[in-house]
């Protein structure tokens, strides 16, 4: 069985509702470092892994038409699929992500710059391939470790999950600001949204 594809909103037709005043709720699902360095204006973030723990919380203060975004879709489709799972209607994808918003010179809010995950996934992976390689001239087992990273992050393109970024995205670096349930709550039920 398939899970069914997503339903997706493209940039231009995103940034045409906020300028008529009609803007749906922007669920922003990247860690709070990354949605730190840059953020839609008016985007909530939740990150993914408290999204999938609380869903069934969060639901109850999310009714209207809601945009999930993180940096190019993947992320923001398994919190769709997580919200629908408890019945969220109106879920809609941000299609290509920020990178797309991006790329469309569309209003963001900047902030400190930092790697994103995607990108520290790949130093952390390709430095484990590199040491574990050159350090098998001296310990041939060490050659396992090389093809161990290299079967999970087969199995991460296959599954489009990423163990590694789920562990990445704990480290303080990634961590931002505060960003807990209960924060996150008191902002959807005042319609604040995180302006920063």
């Amino acid at each position: 069985m398939t899970t069914p594809t997503p339903s997706t909103l493209d940039a231009a037709t995103l940034r045409e509702l906020i300028a008529a005043g009609r803007p749906p709720r922007l669920l922003d699902v990247r860690t709070p470092g990354e949605f730190e360095t840059v953020h839609i204006p008016g985007a909530y973030n939740v990150p993914l892994d408290l999204l999938k723990e609380h869903r069934e919380e969060l639901r109850n203060h999310l009714d209207e038409d809601i945009v999930l975004i993180c940096r190019s879709g993947a992320r923001a489709t398994q919190a769709e699929q997580s919200l629908a799972a408890v019945g969220l209607p109106n879920l809609k994808v941000l299609d290509g992500g920020m990178l797309a918003w991006q790329a469309a010179n569309a209003p963001t809010r900047q902030g400190k710059q930092r790697w994103d995950l995607e990108r520290q996934v790949r130093l952390v992976a390709g430095s484990i391939v590199l040491a574990s390689v050159l350090g098998s001239v001296f310990v041939p087992g060490l050659k396992w470790v090389a093809g161990f990273i290299g079967a999970g992050l087969t199995f991460a393109a296959i599954t489009n999950t990423c163990a590694m970024g789920m562990l990445l995205s704990k480290l303080p670096y990634n961590r931002g600001a505060s960003c807990d349930l209960d924060t996150i709550v008191g902002q959807l039920r005042d319609g604040a949204g995180n302006q920063s």
